[in-house]
């Protein structure tokens, strides 16, 4: 069996809950001989096996948990949990363009790989994961049979785990941008530069969810990243969309998958999306469909009071610009912010502009996101849509 790191006294809860992560302030001692990044058995204070988990004393989570038993945990463990999880998406029909490990959720702590049409993009972002890149690729590589894998270890979080920010191909050729199919609109994405693995792969099916709302509506898409929202309401019969975000080179992408498809009734602009929504909406411009998707406004329950400032403020202003009976699409990724919470601060901000919600559908991260009831980090995203009547 694996060296033991012993929990402090009634700290193992959290294990039999099923959550996958023991905090460091839970973590009573190590066992002589257990190193980071080593597998170790979690064990209770009492003496109680656990199970066993990556250790890392330099990080706030100390243990991530990866089976309650006691079987070895070794490149051929790992290369089994890789094939389930792509079984998963084997069943949903996403493998060529999704994700395809969703890190705890698909019990393989702090990793995260994305299909790209054929180009993968990996993020390890735990010491102990980190040892197992060599099984993770090369089962990936084994079963996909992809043009080229990419490392996407860029991510400041690393540096809590003691590892360094890095990036760089793993396997064959990884070209400046990788084409992608979504819901059947063609999209570029920069697997190399391009936010988080390179493209939010998250809300791909609420893309597609708003399909009915589109036909002959006129439609701003709020924090538009690449463009795909407003392309999407164009592809499904919008009159026309206009996208708006802070990045100078996320609009220049967007208007670049706007050329792709040959959609001349998508436009977009860089802009603040505060000033933006309050420009418009004092100008008194009407939409038939009004899509929010900001970055996360809460980190963490600290940035709460501003994030939910933030969330009411664009949602106020969206509302007040959708014509009676228009569809507000409003999205939250901040994990912080609770889905109550978000529910609260909609009901509020309907309330000040004066506005009836009818909620037509609430909806979280797509299905190649799976959510794990014992951990509710892994369900970050909300999205709801909404009818506005006046």
């Amino acid at each position: 069996m694996s060296k033991r790191v012993y929990l402090k006294p009634g700290k193992e809860t959290r294990v039999f809950s099923g959550h996958p992560w023991v905090f460091r302030s839970d973590v009573d001692r190590a066992e002589k001989g257990v190193s980071p990044g080593d597998v170790v058995a979690v064990t209770a204070a009492r003496g109680t096996f656990l199970g066993q988990a990556v250790y890392n004393p330099a990080s706030m989570i100390t243990l991530r948990m990866l089976t309650a038993s006691d079987e070895p945990v070794d490149a051929r463990f790992i290369q089994g949990r890789v094939r389930e999880a792509l079984s998963l998406r084997r069943q949903l029909g996403s493998l060529d363009c999704g994700r395809l490990i969703f890190a705890e959720s698909d019990r393989l702590p702090a990793v995260i790989a994305d299909n790209f049409g054929g180009v993968i993009s990996l993020q390890i972002l735990s010491l102990g994961m980190a040892r197992f890149e060599r099984a993770i690729l090369e089962t990936l590589v084994d079963e996909l049979k992809p043009r080229g894998v990419y490392a996407r270890n860029d991510v400041p979080v690393r540096a809590l785990e003691g590892m360094e920010m890095e990036t760089g191909v793993l396997y064959g050729t990884v070209p400046e941008q990788a084409e992608i199919e979504e819901n059947g609109l063609r999209l570029m994405v920069d697997v190399k530069r391009g936010q988080k693995t390179g493209y939010f792969l998250d809300q791909k099916e609420n893309r597609a969810a708003i399909a009915p709302y589109c036909p002959g509506a006129r439609v701003l898409d709020v924090c538009t990243h690449t463009g795909s929202f407003a392309l999407h309401a164009v592809m499904y019969g919008a009159d026309g969309a206009t996208g708006v975000d802070i990045s100078e080179t996320a609009v220049a992408a967007a208007r670049g998958n706007a050329a792709l498809n040959g959609y001349s009734k998508a436009e977009f602009t860089a802009a603040n999306a505060f000033d933006d929504l309050r420009a418009r909406s004092d100008r008194g411009e009407r939409y038939g469909l009004v899509v929010l998707d900001p970055p996360a406004f809460a980190k963490n329950k600290a940035s709460l009071p501003g994030a939910t400032k933030g969330y009411k403020e664009i949602n106020l202003r969206a509302m007040k610009m959708l014509e009676d009976g228009g569809v507000l699409v409003t999205c939250s990724c901040s994990q912080a912010m609770l889905p109550e919470l978000f529910a609260d601060v909609l009901k509020a901000a309907a309330r000040d502009a004066g506005v009836t919600l009818q909620q037509l559908e609430w909806r979280g991260q797509s299905r190649d996101h799976p959510v794990l009831p014992a951990a509710p980090e892994t369900h970050y995203l909300k999205c709801g849509i909404f009818r506005v009547l006046r």
